[in-house]
């Protein structure tokens, strides 16, 4: 299964397309199609039926995923948007290191 540089929960740049400079929190991460899904980013509408989760129905505004390649990675400590480095610590335990500050990422 393909790797993503972005997990949930990250803050993430959108850097092409209709949204294109919007800073988003990751809502979930797609690995297997290599896409995000990015809180407030590619909004689309839904017409949905009456259900026992949702009993009113109606037209439903969501958001729908975009690719991974589209969004930049927001480093925490310096809040810019950065490429990441991986980097093993001195327990063998592997994290993502920010390249402009070197900071580490969750």
């Amino acid at each position: 299964m393909p790797k993503l540089h972005v997990r949930k929960g990250d803050t993430v740049l959108v850097l092409t397309g209709k949204y294109a400079g919007k800073r988003g929190k990751v809502l979930a991460a797609l690995p297997a199609e290599g896409r995000v899904i990015v809180e407030g980013v590619n909004i689309v509408k839904r017409h949905t039926r009456p259900s026992p989760r949702m009993p009113q129905g109606g037209i439903v505004e969501k958001e729908a995923p975009i690719h991974a390649s589209n969004v930049m990675l927001v480093c925490s400590k310096c809040n810019s948007p950065t490429r990441i480095a991986k980097k093993f610590l001195e327990d063998g335990k592997k994290v993502r290191v920010c390249k402009k500050c070197g900071e580490e990422l969750g």
